[in-house]
């Protein structure tokens, strides 16, 4: 189509803003560009009016199900900004002949980053012992050390092999379990691959770095989280609808796991009445493993490129449908 003519609408409240020339890309290839002003994700019923004209679309964590698509009048192309899928319908794009496309591996290292910092965050009350002393406690907090212990990976996608690499220095044993792993780069960044019991049973700190399908959603339920090692830790970086919240809290209470620390929750936001966000044993952050300058400006150059390419005609560089 004639891109003169086209509309694009842009949801995710963080593109452009490390690299304003995004918004320049854009707004000069097209006629009219529209952009989520709410600041959060869209549901269901404001995403369908927001969309409903558009020839093109950015997505990000909105709600985008078959009643929003349906009321889609023009839609080519949804360009997720991101690389989960879970909350888009994608069998109903299929019917509708939507071009999905995606962002794989812009925000790994930077999803890693954070997997890093919660890790040591677990081993040492960093951030408990920087208030107390700034209300003049002295107290000098003790921990963990990390080097020496297990580190499981559940799932060995890009996420957690930059896990595997930023971890290569910090003398810790690494292992993983993922039915479709990558024997060869495991093998290279010396993680071990292991059956899922072993992962739970052997790993001081688990890391989840799995999507949200029908196997795997709701996979952190009391049976799980009772089957891992007595006193280590749980960290989610991926996606809050892998735990089941309340099995986590029992879990926590009941010691057999000594900490925790999200980043993702079932419900996003949380409401300030969600027991993990007032649990002191849990390290809460409002789902910012993606949100680096450096991750934020790829995810949104791949994004918008490809979804010029489908208005064009034109193959994209990362199509999901």
């Amino acid at each position: 189509m004639d891109l003169r003519n086209a509309k694009i609408a842009v949801t995710p409240t963080s593109f452009g803003k490390t690299d304003p020339e995004l918004f320049k890309f854009l707004e000069s290839n097209v006629d009219e560009v529209i952009y989520n002003q709410t600041g959060k994700p869209l549901n269901s019923n404001d995403l369908a009016e927001f969309i409903t004209d558009v020839d093109g679309y950015i997505a990000g964590l909105d709600e985008i199900n078959s009643f929003v698509l349906s009321r889609t009048k023009k839609l080519k192309v949804i360009s997720r900004y991101g690389v989960g899928l879970d909350n888009i319908d994608l069998e109903a794009a299929r019917k509708k002949e939507i071009t999905v496309t995606y962002t794989p591996g812009a925000n790994a290292s930077s999803v890693a980053d954070l997997t890093v910092a919660f890790l040591l965050l677990l081993c040492r009350p960093i951030c408990t012992a920087a208030a107390m002393l700034k209300q003049g406690d002295w107290s000098r907090t003790s921990g963990l050390s990390l080097a020496g212990k297990t580190i499981g990976l559940y799932g060995f996608g890009a996420v957690a092999k930059q896990v595997a690499k930023k971890l290569s220095g910090f003398d810790v044993k690494i292992i993983s379990h993922d039915p479709f792993c990558d024997v060869e780069t495991a093998k290279k960044l010396n993680v071990k691959l292991v059956s899922e019991n072993q992962l739970l049973k052997q790993s001081d700190f688990l890391s989840l770095h799995l999507p949200v399908t029908i196997e795997t959603r709701n996979l952190v339920n009391a049976k799980f989280l009772e089957n891992m090692k007595q006193g280590s830790f749980l960290i989610n970086t991926a996606r809050g609808e892998l735990i089941v919240e309340e099995a986590l809290i029992q879990s926590l209470n009941s010691e057999k796991l000594r900490g925790a620390a999200l980043d993702v929750y079932q419900t996003e936001p949380p409401g300030s009445e969600n027991p993990l966000l007032n649990n002191p044993k849990i390290i809460t952050t409002p789902h910012m493993g993606a949100h680096s300058e450096d991750a934020m400006n790829q995810m949104g150059w791949m994004a918008a490129r490809d979804c010029l390419s489908v208005l064009r005609g034109e193959i994209p560089a990362f199509p999901v449908l």
